[in-house]
């Protein structure tokens, strides 16, 4: 599976459980851990740990490896490692305190609206 379909993905199993605010972030020659990062939040505990479950599970079905998961118990900042593509999935507050758009400020986004159907 490509980059873009991995990251298309994660960003449309988030928005299936109602992930807020998904921002994708092109990390390619900027970051040597990810080439994108993913990028959102949900409003309570339980949504965080469902769209990050939901991330696994659509990651498994198409026999993509989730290198490891990490945060799933505390629900406050997921991150979910799918190789190429990182994904956070933070609880509302976190997101606002931790500001990743803002440290990644000069990193271009990736416009996913049409794959997501928004």
């Amino acid at each position: 599976m490509k980059d873009r379909e991995l990251l298309v993905l994660a960003a449309r199993a988030a928005d299936d459980k109602r992930a807020e605010d998904i921002v994708v972030l092109n990390m390619q020659g900027i970051s040597p851990l990810a080439d994108y990062f993913v990028i959102c939040h949900g409003n309570s505990d339980k949504q965080v740990q469902a769209i990050a479950r939901e991330i696994k599970e659509q990651a498994h079905e198409v026999q993509i490896d989730v290198k490891r998961m990490e945060g799933f118990e505390e629900a406050r900042w997921v991150l979910v490692d799918l190789g190429d593509v990182v994904v956070h999935v933070f609880h509302k507050d976190e997101r606002d305190y931790y500001n990743l758009e803002r440290l990644w400020g000069d990193v271009p986004r990736e416009d996913i609206a049409e794959e997501l159907g928004q």
